[in-house]
């Protein structure tokens, strides 16, 4: 029978690494195996543990949270040959911006490793003692949040100082100034238009793990453009070496976001796959909880919010761009490489 059942030491262990990661100055979270390949932080335990319970989910009837490209639909301003032109002709904030601004909201990540989150064995009716929902407050959590925001008291960084990093690593000193990074990037929670009959403490942890679950899954569209941006041999030509090096570190982190992102799928899909105790002394499955949640959460992620987001950013992208020189080239230019709305395909 394989382990189900994990203490917090066990979920918050790493393997042995041949060679710590140390990039631009910075330790940083995870190493490498005696191959150079890179492994992430945290995974001893934590790999194994969610192949078994993925495994348990399965023959249980359930599935993983369904998360496919249609999440991904939405358009999206700058597009890679937008942002190409941009660096290009010098007007190179922007993309330093993005890459500052990952790293900010990567931080604010480490929430998870420092807040409690209500029990959900209180309000499910089978027992999830072997189940990855069971260890949600036993490592599972403290781990995402860590893997983001880093061990700053070790002197360790996390995906927030990795981004600052690789964006070092590519841009060198830059006299740009710090750019304003949004206070929230989910759906807002007081939006919701679906209540369910259960624990507000509980249902509100579901619409967070949803939101969450959302903002890893897309974010994979800009850290894949990010490298692809970082390798182009046409840009950073003067930084070429360490360009590719940055390129490297971004493909780490989404080596570690691949592994939030099944987590997630695998919590909210057992989730889906229990019975709740609602307010009024009956039940409800969790599916009936979960796909309302999500249909909403979803809808806005990928229809309403990219539109006024894209709106947002060509507002300051044109402000920026007039005050170049020949700012009218540029802006006629950029216009014709407007992407087309993108359907995640």
């Amino acid at each position: 029978m394989p382990q189900l059942t994990f203490t917090e030491a066990e979920l918050m262990e790493s393997v042995e690494y041949a060679e710590p990661q140390i990039e631009a100055g910075h330790r940083l979270h995870g190493g490498f195996d005696e191959s150079g390949t890179y492994v992430p932080p945290r995974t001893k335990f934590r790999m194994p543990a969610f192949e078994a319970w993925t495994k348990q989910l399965e023959a249980n009837g359930g599935e993983l949270m369904a998360a496919d490209s249609s999440l991904l639909a939405g358009v999206r301003f700058p597009s890679i040959p937008q942002q190409k032109l941009l660096l290009l002709e010098g007007l190179e904030q922007s993309f330093w911006n993005t890459l500052t601004i990952t790293g900010r909201i990567e931080a604010k990540g480490r929430v998870l490793a420092e807040i409690s989150f209500p029990n959900f064995q209180d309000v499910i009716v089978e027992d999830i003692s072997q189940m990855a929902l069971g260890h949600l407050g036993k490592g599972l959590l403290k781990a995402h949040g860590i893997d983001e925001g880093g061990e700053p008291d070790e002197g360790i960084g996390g995906h927030d100082t990795m981004w600052f990093a690789l964006r070092d690593l590519a841009f060198g000193e830059t006299g740009f100034p710090e750019p304003e990074v949004p206070e929230n990037i989910g759906r807002p929670e007081q939006d919701q238009k679906e209540i369910p009959p259960i624990s507000m403490p509980h249902a509100s942890t579901i619409y967070f793990l949803l939101n969450l679950l959302l903002i890893e899954f897309r974010a994979e569209r800009g850290f894949a453009a990010t490298e692809q941006q970082l390798r182009d041999t046409d840009l950073f030509s003067n930084r070429r070496e360490e360009s590719e090096l940055a390129a490297r570190i971004v493909d780490r982190i989404r080596t570690d976001e691949e592994i939030h992102v099944h987590s997630l799928r695998l919590y909210l899909g057992e989730i889906r796959n229990l019975t709740f105790k609602t307010t009024n002394g009956g039940t409800i499955s969790g599916k009936e909880i979960v796909d309302p949640f999500w249909a909403e959460i979803s809808h806005w992620a990928t229809v309403e919010q990219p539109k006024l987001v894209a709106e947002e950013q060509r507002k300051l992208f044109e402000k920026r761009i007039r005050a170049h020189a020949d700012g009218d080239r540029i802006l006629k230019t950029l216009n014709e490489l407007q992407e087309v709305e993108y359907d995640g395909s």
